[in-house]
């Protein structure tokens, strides 16, 4: 997003984010904030039709913020709707690990489960061939071999 609009949204001004974010520069590394190039920028404005330069236009590139960048300006600035979001934030944070922990505890629960089954599959498997062997028709009588006298 870029500082201009988060600067609306965070309820500060645009010079203000940016001093603030200069005042704290250690904490925006390139993955969490860049600079637009002057060519990504005219892009930009040719696609919005911003206001040219000397009429009320930017005086410097705009900075654009990844979702990391835009989590940390939450703490960073001091107006009321940043430290509003920094609490969302926070608490968001918790439930996923909240949530992260049932999952293993329930993916612990599972496998355990499944061994359970997997040991009584067996116990159940022997039960029937047991049976089978019970259900099937006695093998016929073999007949003898040798001399038999007739009674």
């Amino acid at each position: 997003m870029l500082d201009s609009d988060l600067a609306s949204l965070y309820g500060v001004t645009t010079g203000r984010l940016n001093q603030q974010v200069s005042r704290n520069i250690g904490r925006f590394p390139d993955d969490f904030m860049f600079r637009l190039s002057q060519e990504e920028y005219s892009a930009l404005m040719l696609q919005n039709a911003t206001s040219k330069k000397g009429r009320g236009g930017r005086r410097k590139l705009p900075s654009v913020f990844t979702q990391e960048g835009v989590s940390m300006l939450s703490g960073v600035l001091q107006s009321e709707r940043a430290i509003d979001v920094n609490i969302a934030i926070m608490r968001a944070f918790v439930r996923l690990r909240q949530m992260i922990s049932m999952n293993a505890e329930l993916a612990a629960k599972l496998a355990e489960l499944e061994r359970k089954i997997e040991k009584h599959d067996r116990s159940i498997r022997t039960l029937f061939q047991a049976i089978r062997q019970l259900m099937a028709p006695p093998a016929p009588p073999r007949p003898r071999i040798g001399f038999r006298p007739d009674p």
